[in-house]
């Protein structure tokens, strides 16, 4: 049993691992730069500890400093939460060679995992349908542009060590190939420090099907149905659902059996999401692996009733896998929108600065995630994302007209938000219909999200 744990993170999501670790009776330690030294982790932690100046390299991502406060502290374990350090490999051995735990998966497979070029051999091993794609690096854009023209266009470039949209680019013909790769992979080396890219086929107009998976040290491995996440803007979603609406029980079943393969090929333990594109014709493809806890973890907590962050811990201490795969029922329908500090008319700009208005809105099948409060001050140096809001109902156009109400409450002032634009997208009728894609706002919006 764990007696306290250091989160190495910030914001709601650090606020969110707080609360389940009190209600788990375990002490919490929040580390903090000093832009954040008045922010709601590090007041509401039993222990708090300034780690370094604002910028995150000095502190969320500075590993030696964070290591060196849970061994003052005495914490038995760490959770990094997603994004920083949460799927950093050198961090994981750091935690094992100073008898650390991470809650998570080993080195090893976050390594393994977060390398796309690796990721797609282990799954095309264990025969996981992947989109067609270079098996090999690429490096270059001459040896690239011969691979784009065997398979035809449009491709997409990927940054190997990539995510959240960066080193990035869609490719419609031969012409412009060379200048979109080394432009992405620019990108892919300022971004993450590697230059090693990989070329698939691009899927038009698909959507993106994820699917939750919880693992255990015993080799048992389950999967908590799956989430939408096609509403997307520079490749970062925006909004996510569960069930999907263009999942049948029989395509469920298939694509959930098809992510406790993925798991178990990768050796997998802790919490974990498979991503697909499931393209129009019914037809999915293995795209990534994520070895952490994901922002939209929520929508699968509300629709199962199972908190995924508790089951990090207790798969951490070693315990066993307290659910099977029939107790898995996916109750309902849920929503979730990311509420981010920026402009949507200003392509997505972001707007830091002070909160001098703020109404939280609550109700029945209402869950706000958010570490706001009045006078904050949200640091410009940090990720746009403030807030999530999450709705439950009894289907999805209950859930939808749950949260339209939701956000027509939700009050921030002091700086632009997406909350108009969130509004605008949930009342659009391709939407509500759940005619989407990947492009839906790209292809709807472009005029007011440019």
């Amino acid at each position: 049993m764990f007696k306290k744990i250091l989160i190495a993170n910030r914001g709601e999501i650090a606020v969110r691992i707080i609360r389940a670790c009190r209600e788990m009776g375990i002490q919490t330690v929040a580390v903090y730069s000093t832009a954040d030294k008045e922010a709601l982790h590090t007041l509401l932690a039993d222990e708090a500890i300034c780690i370094g100046p604002a910028p995150a390299k000095e502190s969320y991502l500075n590993m030696e400093r964070i290591i060196s406060a849970c061994i003052a502290t005495k914490a038995d374990a760490i959770h990094a939460g997603f994004g920083f350090l949460s799927e950093n490999s050198k961090f994981v051995d750091m935690c094992a060679k100073c008898n650390i735990t991470f809650i998570g998966p080993s080195a090893n497979v976050i390594h393994k995992m977060g390398n796309k070029a690796e990721a797609r051999r282990t799954m095309i091993e264990a025969l996981v349908p992947v989109v067609p794609g270079t098996k090999e690096p690429v490096y270059t854009a001459k040896d690239g542009i011969k691979f784009a023209d065997e398979i035809g266009y449009p491709v997409i470039i990927k940054a190997s060590s990539g995510g959240g949209g960066k080193g990035m680019r869609i490719v419609e013909d031969h012409n412009s190939f060379e200048q979109q790769f080394n432009t992405a992979q620019i990108e892919s080396v300022n971004a993450f420090g590697d230059n090693t890219m990989y070329i698939e086929k691009y899927v038009q107009n698909p959507r993106h099907i994820e699917f939750q998976i919880l693992a255990d040290k015993y080799g048992n491995v389950i999967q908590l149905g799956e989430r939408d996440c096609s509403i997307q803007r520079h490749h970062q979603k925006l909004i996510e659902e569960s069930p999907s609406i263009a999942i049948s029980n029989e395509l469920r079943k298939k694509m959930g059996d098809t992510a406790i393969l993925a798991a178990k090929a990768a050796n997998y333990e802790n919490a974990g999401t498979i991503e697909f594109l499931l393209d129009k014709s019914g037809e999915f493809y293995f795209i990534e692996m994520n070895t952490r806890i994901q922002v939209e973890h929520t929508v699968t907590e509300t629709v199962t009733g199972i908190d995924l962050v508790q089951e990090q811990i207790k798969i951490a201490m070693g315990e066993p896998l307290s659910i099977k795969q029939e107790q898995v029922i996916l109750n309902g329908h849920s929503i979730e929108c990311r509420i981010n500090a920026e402009n949507p008319k200003k392509n997505f700009t972001p707007s830091p600065g002070k909160i001098t208005n703020l109404h939280i809105p609550g109700g029945k099948g209402v869950r706000i995630d958010t570490a706001l409060f009045h006078g904050y001050t949200i640091p410009a140096v940090y990720d746009s994302m403030i807030a999530k809001v999450i709705v439950h109902d009894k289907s999805r156009e209950k859930a939808i007209n749950k949260m339209r109400s939701v956000l027509g409450e939700f009050i921030i002032e002091g700086i632009d938000t997406n909350i108009d634009f969130q509004y605008e997208i949930l009342s659009h009728a391709d939407f509500q219909s759940g005619d989407i894609s990947t492009d839906f706002i790209s292809q709807t919006f472009l005029d007011n999200s440019n």
